[in-house]
């Protein structure tokens, strides 16, 4: 990492577009032009990977395929595969992601591009086939859903759910067809997004990616590699990861991932975690790890739980994976996402390695001088935000304290604003003018905009991950300010 690097946090989702999505189009390309010309060094990314119910990112169907809804349909348009009229039901330019309309209509045009296309793709294809073997369990997994109108597999066949040798060879022969769409997507996505990322780091911009550390229930590496996870003899899930009641919901959160067998990954030389993070730092130059407590430690809450109270910490074998992934891989490009409450050991683990940890302004103020998230306490391997996507826009937050609050903040940072957009750009200023190698500044931020451009509210489901930016909000004036 370069010190001293500024960089601006913008889901794919969240790019203008014609068709109601962010896309690795146009406007991606156009958004990198906006970085450089606004000194930036750093493009931050959510998870890429396809959404499944409740459309987060950090709920996929698998940890290495790519959303299909990001697959630009304008380059598909130019390739003359499909036409603008069959992406007429698509057209939108609303400030927010409509995913039901995506999913219902999305697919249709990819299927059209996919019959149009067979032939036209064909060498491309058995060549990313070849050099991609997750995409066969993936893409089969996904036909697999359809058949079974969306039910997650542990509502399958039983022969299906346990992976019958027999009976996943006819499934395979009969699917043949729709198993090949989802290659062709597959094929489609990483096609892009590497032309994307070459244009990126040639013109300097270097992508931070986001890794959730855990799989989702309902995905294919849970339902192929059932003994990676806690499990009863008859191999369903016994333990479910959240993290207990902390500043985001005095519940906790129950995010009902099953939970690694840490002493089966040590058996098999951490090969599946090593193998993951050997295809992120090929996605992206620098991987956040969400969770890094999980790596020491993680929060296991028996299964049918209403909430994430009743659980218990359990150990993790974080300090020999790293140790033998840095074997493997050699340079581990990795940010610790240290947020909430975090033990003396999971500070050792992430020094040991050497890992830049995270700063949030919006952390900083709970009376306590010695907060790690207070811009002056910020250590040098910091990669600081003023909020992250879990957190309310700097204005939206900000207007939510009272006024004692408010004054109180201003006082600390030693801030005099005059009108309230000034004491927004103050508080950013704040976090660029600290220590921290990195800061990352969400774009909303920049753009003052009020609650209505949040990301994600945790623990809600339902109005999330849909913020979309306008082409027009991407000004001239805009870099010229950002730039410093």
């Amino acid at each position: 990492m370069v010190n001293r690097s500024l960089g601006i946090l913008l889901p794919v989702s969240s790019l203008p577009s014609k068709y109601g999505i962010g896309t690795f189009g146009k406007a991606a390309y156009n958004f990198i032009d906006f970085l450089i010309s606004s000194g930036q060094k750093y493009w931050q990314v959510l998870p890429l990977g396809p959404v499944s119910f409740g459309d987060s990112p950090y709920s996929t169907f698998s940890v290495y395929a790519g959303n299909p809804y990001y697959i630009d349909l304008e380059m598909l348009i130019e390739d003359g595969v499909i036409n603008g009229d069959d992406c007429e039901l698509l057209n939108s330019d609303g400030n927010y992601v409509d995913y039901e309309k995506q999913f219902n209509h999305r697919y249709k045009v990819l299927f059209k591009a996919y019959k149009s296309s067979i032939n036209k793709y064909y060498e491309e294809i058995a060549r990313f086939k070849a050099e991609n073997n997750w995409v066969n369990d993936y893409s089969l997994f996904m036909a697999l859903k359809y058949k079974n109108n969306q039910q997650p597999w542990n509502k399958w066949d039983e022969h299906i759910k346990n992976r019958d040798v027999e009976i996943i060879k006819a499934e395979e022969k009969s699917l043949s067809q729709e198993i090949n769409f989802w290659v062709f997507l597959q094929y489609l996505f990483y096609e892009q997004y590497f032309k994307l990322k070459v244009y990126a780091n040639l013109k300097g911009i270097s992508i931070i990616g986001d890794m959730p550390i855990y799989v989702a229930k309902d995905s294919v590496d849970a339902w192929v590699n059932r003994d990676l996870f806690v499990t009863d003899e008859a191999g369903n899930f016994t333990i479910v990861a959240g993290v207990p009641p902390d500043y985001f919901s005095s519940e906790g959160q129950l995010w009902g991932n099953p939970v690694y067998d840490w002493g089966y990954l040590k058996e098999n030389s951490y090969k599946w975690w090593i193998d993951r993070i050997k295809w992120s730092l090929k996605l992206y130059d620098v991987v956040r790890i969400d969770h890094f407590r999980g790596f020491d430690e993680y929060w296991a809450v028996p299964c049918g739980s209403e909430n994430a109270i009743k659980g218990k910490w359990l150990s993790a074998y974080g300090k020999e994976l790293f140790t033998e992934a840095l074997k493997d891989v050699g340079n581990l490009n990795i940010i610790a996402e240290d947020l909430g409450t975090i033990t003396d050991n999971v500070i050792k683990l992430k020094e040991e390695f050497n890992f830049p940890g995270m700063g949030v302004l919006q952390f900083a103020f709970d009376g306590n001088p010695d907060n790690p998230h207070l811009p002056l306490n910020y250590a040098k391997n910091t990669v600081a935000y003023t909020g992250t996507h879990d957190n309310d826009t700097l204005k939206g937050w900000y207007n939510k304290l009272g006024k004692q609050k408010q004054q109180d903040i201003l006082k600390q940072l030693n801030i005099a604003a005059k009108y309230e957009g000034e004491i927004t750009d103050k508080l950013i200023q704040s976090v660029i003018n600290s220590k921290a190698d990195i800061v990352i500044i969400p774009l909303q931020d920049y753009l003052h905009l009020d609650s209505e451009a949040r990301i994600n509210t945790p623990s809600t489901v339902g109005g999330n991950w849909t913020w979309r930016v306008k082409e027009s909000q991407l000004t001239k004036q805009l870099s010229k300010k950002i730039k410093i």
